[in-house]
């Protein structure tokens, strides 16, 4: 072993053992200059190691003796010649992230024997102290590496990088990130490109006085790091910065190859910026696969140069940001699948019903989980009539999610038969008891007709809903409980109530109304208060517009009441007049046609839409002419006057028209083609009875 020996103050707070001194070197780093980059490993002490010498001079401070007096706040418990073997005790380490001195600032001299020692300089009171022990990198990269954990997202996480490190380990930083970032397994495509993603400096306005930073430059003199950097970099391979970034670990910038590497990372501006000596750390970031990034740590020419053991925290800070980087990426991943899938199941946008105004609100039940089991539906029917739904699978996982897929297209289906609100629901049990065990669902299915000015309600265990009538009075329907879907073996009823118009429907889930705070029935009564008050803004006669209605529905949520999703639908029910609607019987009969058009054309002439009739009187012929063929019962015709005009030809026979193209020899089959060709739009649905063929035309 060389006589020239250099100790550092022990980073253990364990209590020494006996016949050792506190200041042997075992398990401390090594800086002699000899050592070079092998002085990051620590070094193996010998049994036979000599102690030092009295009077030698460590790391930490001279060896405190009975002459000395008092020993340094750095010396450990029991180096004195008079303490006790048990007056040690454990010592907690602080918290603090201590902060890299200035030049000058508690200074290291270097003696003739290749030792360092302190001056022994007492600092000035708000200066910092040198962070040139282990135990103070390990404090720092401690506090440093929980400050980059507590990041959830990709800029948290880089800017508690940035956060940990100025002023504290460098003056500056810039954190250059792959564009775009690999997620997973990806197997990137193309060139690699690094973008600037964050940077972070010392302010030159900041005052320093007590605040333990060095003087710096004043705004009317930037300095030079305020020139570093480049939005982006292509990485050539076989260039000098893709070797580096290959080589994984952190290297000073007066190294001939990151030297080579800074022009093409920061251009060649930004690399004559960089200041001169090991000032500059250069450290890649790799995940768990390959390289995502680069960190280039700066210090200002006043201040003290990088050591070799700053690369070792370097490469902490950069392994730990890049682990965290990785794994947010993959988290963004996973949150956008989640996003994407509720979306998706969730109408995108809400139909535009004749006689009913529609709005919906949904809210996912936290930010970390954005998948649920709620859902709500408009679902257009025959006769201008609209199915409301809403409904809440149990859970907030993305197999409740898939399983309210299932359920609402199950639903749409149903609708699409006109089946009655019971027997939807009973088909919905079915399906859920099909998909497997524990397929618990609640779900409310109502259907407004716009004429009757009636709704027909079917409950399977979800909340009630609240009619909020014109002059402000909100009641709560008495409609069914009946049992939740996935039961089985039960029978739903429907209850038939009155819709008047100017009323609103207001549809929800148990996440508005229920909570750890409040059972469903109080959270319902403060529903319903809150919307008659919200009424009362509006007046008696005016009732409050839709949009702002569920917004002050929502704003009704305290802080602890988003224990679950919430999906809410309101419809507005503005009816259809008794005077805009005509509606007639016709005998399944060869004259039948032409009294269809007698009719339309008297009932437009009433209506003041004589520029129709021509348009509407050849339609209802053809449409009408091919009921009488295959009826057997009366054919109903009808027409609705809304923002168009609307006309309903139906008959008993299920099987739905097609439209087709007739040959030249045809006798028929062209009917369709010319509604397809004069009507606005036009349609078929089948109903329990046979069918109902419609078309619409626009009117000025």
């Amino acid at each position: 072993m060389d006589s020239t020996r250099v100790t550092e103050q022990p980073t253990s707070f364990e209590r020494p053992q006996p016949g050792v001194d506190p200041a042997d070197p075992r398990g401390a780093f090594l800086r002699s200059p000899a050592a070079g980059a092998g002085a990051a490993l620590p070094a193996q002490g010998r049994s036979g190691a000599e102690p030092p010498a009295p009077g030698a001079v460590t790391a930490g401070g001279p060896a405190p003796d009975a002459a000395d007096g008092p020993a340094s706040e750095h010396s450990q418990p029991g180096a004195g010649p008079d303490a006790e073997p048990d007056a040690h005790r454990p010592r907690p380490a602080p918290d603090g992230i201590p902060v890299q001195p200035a030049d000058g600032q508690g200074r290291v001299d270097r003696v003739p024997a290749g030792k360092e020692r302190r001056t022994g300089q007492v600092a000035r009171p708000g200066r910092p102290t040198p962070m040139r022990r282990d135990g103070d990198r390990l404090r720092f990269v401690g506090a440093a590496t929980r400050r980059i954990a507590r990041g959830i997202d990709l800029d948290e996480i880089v800017m508690g990088l940035c956060r940990a490190t100025v002023p504290t380990f460098s003056d500056a930083i810039l954190v250059y990130l792959r564009d775009p970032l690999p997620v997973g397994d990806e197997r990137p495509t193309g060139p690699l490109v690094l973008r600037l993603r964050r940077t972070d400096r010392i302010p030159a306005e900041r005052d320093t006085e007590g605040g333990g930073f060095m003087p710096i430059a004043p705004p009317e003199q930037p300095s030079e790091l305020d020139s570093v950097g480049e939005e982006l970099c292509t990485v050539r391979p076989g260039s000098a910065l893709a070797e580096v970034l290959r080589g994984v670990r952190p290297v000073f910038t007066d190294a001939p190859a990151a030297r080579a590497a800074l022009p093409e990372l920061l251009g060649k501006e930004g690399a004559a910026a960089v200041p001169d000596g090991q000032r500059a750390v250069l450290a890649p970031l790799r995940g768990r696969r390959r390289v995502i990034g680069a960190a280039l740590f700066l210090r200002r020419p006043e201040r003290i140069p990088f050591e070799a053991d700053d690369l070792l925290v370097a490469a902490q800070l950069a392994t730990h940001s890049a682990l965290g980087i990785d794994k947010a990426v993959l988290y963004g991943r996973e949150a956008y699948i989640a996003d994407e899938l509720q979306r998706t199941m969730l109408p995108e946008t809400l139909p535009r019903c004749t006689g009913v105004r529609l709005a919906s609100r949904y809210l996912p039940a936290a930010e970390t989980a954005r998948v649920g089991g709620d859902w709500y539906d408009a679902i257009p029917l025959p006769g201008s009539r609209v199915a409301l739904v809403v409904g809440d699978v149990m859970g907030h996982s993305m197999t409740s999610a898939a399983i309210m897929g299932q359920l609402r297209t199950t639903a749409q289906t149903l609708a699409g038969l006109d089946l009655p609100p019971q027997e939807v629901l009973h088909h919905l049990d079915e399906q859920a008891q099909r998909l497997g065990v524990d397929r618990m669902a609640t779900c409310l299915y109502a259907v407004y007709d716009p004429v009757a000015h009636r709704i027909t309600v079917a409950n399977a265990g979800h909340p009630p809903p609240v009619l909020l009538h014109l002059g402000g009075r909100a009641e709560v329907l008495r409609v069914p409980a009946g049992a939740p879907i996935g039961v089985g073996g039960v029978d739903f009823e429907a209850v038939e109530l009155e819709a008047p118009a100017g009323a609103t429907l207001l549809l929800y889930t148990d996440g508005l109304v229920e909570s750890r705070l409040r059972d469903v029935w109080t959270g319902i009564e403060q529903l319903r208060e809150k919307l008659a008050a919200t009424a009362q803004l509006t007046g008696p006669d005016h009732p409050p517009p839709l949009e702002a209605l569920c917004d002050e529905v929502l704003d009704m949520l305290g802080p602890g009441d988003r224990d679950d999703d919430i999906a809410l639908l309101a419809a507005r029910f503005d009816g259809i007049a008794p005077s805009d609607v005509a509606y007639w019987f016709l005998e399944p009969e060869d004259a039948a046609p032409g009294r269809a058009r007698r009719l339309a054309r008297r009932q437009l002439s009433r209506w003041g839409m004589d520029d129709l009739s021509d348009s509407v009187e050849l339609l209802v012929s053809e449409v009408v002419t091919n009921a009488v063929r295959y009826a057997s019962r009366p054919v109903t015709l009808r027409l609705l006057r809304t923002d168009v005009l609307r006309c309903e030809v139906g008959d008993d026979v299920p099987q739905l028209p097609r439209l087709r193209q007739a040959r030249a020899t045809d006798e028929g089959g062209r009917g369709l083609y010319l509604v397809n060709r004069l009507a606005r739009r036009w349609g078929a649905t089948r109903l329990s009875t046979g069918k109902v063929v419609w078309f619409e035309l626009n009117h000025g």
